[in-house]
């Protein structure tokens, strides 16, 4: 009996590590992810998943996307190396309220006005990525 308890707080006590290890590490995968993730240097726009242009992070411009014959409107923000939506005719403006965005990867999407804004990283060549 007393051997079965000496196993069971080993095990619960391994089992407390192995949270502790798993933990630490997500933790820290985590903080690599946000903080060295690389920069886009562009924003790719889609209007109903085709697409419908692409602007420089480091020229400021404002454009007004249309949709719907014309009748809805996303106004993106191109600024300080950052892009965001000012205004949006969609009901919940969850778009608009979005913080801006300037790592690769990150998105911006309207979903009643299908609008999708993108971070990209654009320095792609031409050169072919296998060594033969």
């Amino acid at each position: 009996m007393e051997k079965q308890k000496t196993t069971n707080k080993r095990h619960l006590r391994n089992d407390i590590i192995l949270v502790a290890v798993l933990l630490l590490f997500a933790i820290a995968c985590g903080i690599y992810l946000f903080f060295f993730r690389a920069t886009g240097d562009a924003v790719k726009v889609t209007v109903n998943g085709k697409p419908y242009a692409t602007y420089s992070l480091s020229e400021n411009r404002e454009v007004n996307i249309y949709t719907g014959n014309n009748k809805q409107l996303n106004r993106l923000i191109v600024k300080d190396g950052k892009a965001f939506i000012e205004t949006a005719t969609c009901p919940d403006k969850i778009c608009a309220e979005h913080r801006a965005i300037f790592r690769d990867g990150e998105s911006i999407v309207c979903l009643p006005n299908r609008v999708v804004v993108t971070v990209i990283k654009s320095d792609k060549t031409d050169a072919p990525d296998a060594v033969t």
